[in-house]
């Protein structure tokens, strides 16, 4: 290997850190230094060991502040605000959403402290969500809590409502903004257009967008017909939604980063009355759980 090579074998990693090969054997399998293992050798990203050092080295400087990307959710964007808001704007919240898989390959490169996932189902997002987590590498040291379920369907302005109903093959001729690949959004709507016995391939897309906000505006501004979304995000547009199964969205979370207080402060947040009303008002929530760990990487491999 050269020097510039992005992998690092454990006895470059020691050398590199001027530590013995046994001790960092141990700190990769304690998920402390970030690693993955290849045909079972352990193999250890060299831009990831550097912002590792790094933090360490500071004694966690950046804990002032938390980067979110992934997948676009209205009240997940109004907690952080608030949450801001009420420590005085002395932490920075930072939330980029990026569709789900978009926001894991953040992760996996350590651009992100955490990413919001939606994949299907919520009665399948336990075997859906880790089996979606695990394609991505440091995907052993991470966890996935839950925030809530959301209503996840189509939205369309109130006067279209009636036809789609009435007649489903009318879909294929209104103009459609979808998503890009890789989108929560965008899967649920390839699944239920193949319940729907249509082609994907035969809709009549207008344009694309990168969040579901994007989707709801377009409808909105008549610049399309219809479009897969969340309810919140189709009744903050003033649209019409057509729910079509409740979602899981969860965070999936780099295991020390799940105890920054930063973090907690948004569980704490969703779990209160101010959180519980915010849910309520915007719709199509439901926060029983929120909180709960729902996976852990280390210990179901």
């Amino acid at each position: 290997m050269t020097e510039q090579h992005p992998y690092m074998t454990v006895k470059e990693v020691a050398l590199y850190l001027h530590l013995n090969e046994k001790k960092v054997y141990q700190l990769a399998s304690d998920g402390h230094l970030p690693a993955t293992k290849v045909t079972g050798k352990w193999l250890f990203p060299r831009k990831l060991v550097d912002q590792w050092l790094l933090e360490s080295s500071h004694h966690g400087i950046l804990s002032d502040r938390l980067l979110i990307s992934g997948s676009d959710d209205p009240l997940l964007q109004a907690g952080l605000l608030r949450i801001m808001q009420a420590q005085k704007y002395k932490a920075l919240y930072s939330y980029m959403p990026t569709g789900t898989q978009a926001g894991l390959s953040l992760l996996s490169q350590g651009l992100v402290d955490a990413c919001a996932v939606h994949w299907g189902k919520a009665d399948e997002s336990h075997l859906r969500h880790p089996a979606l987590i695990r394609q991505y590498t440091g995907s052993r040291h991470w966890v996935l809590v839950h925030l809530y379920k959301r209503q996840q369907g189509l939205m369309l302005r109130a006067n279209d409502t009636e036809t789609l109903l009435s007649e489903p093959t009318h879909l294929l001729e209104k103009r459609w903004v979808t998503r890009q690949e890789g989108a929560g959004s965008q899967r649920f709507l390839k699944d239920w257009l193949t319940q729907q016995r249509l082609n994907p391939e035969h809709l009549n897309i207008s344009s694309r967008a990168l969040t579901e906000r994007e989707v709801a505006s377009a409808i909105a501004r008549n610049q399309a017909d219809i479009g897969p979304g969340t309810e919140s995000a189709a009744i903050e547009a003033g649209l019409t939604f057509i729910p079509v199964y409740q979602e899981s969205f969860e965070l999936v979370i780099p295991r020390p980063v799940y105890f920054r207080s930063l973090l907690q402060a948004l569980f704490e947040w969703l779990q209160s009355s101010e959180g519980s009303l915010c849910a309520q008002e915007l719709k199509g929530y439901d926060l029983q759980q929120c909180g709960k760990l729902i996976w852990n990487g280390e210990v179901s491999e």
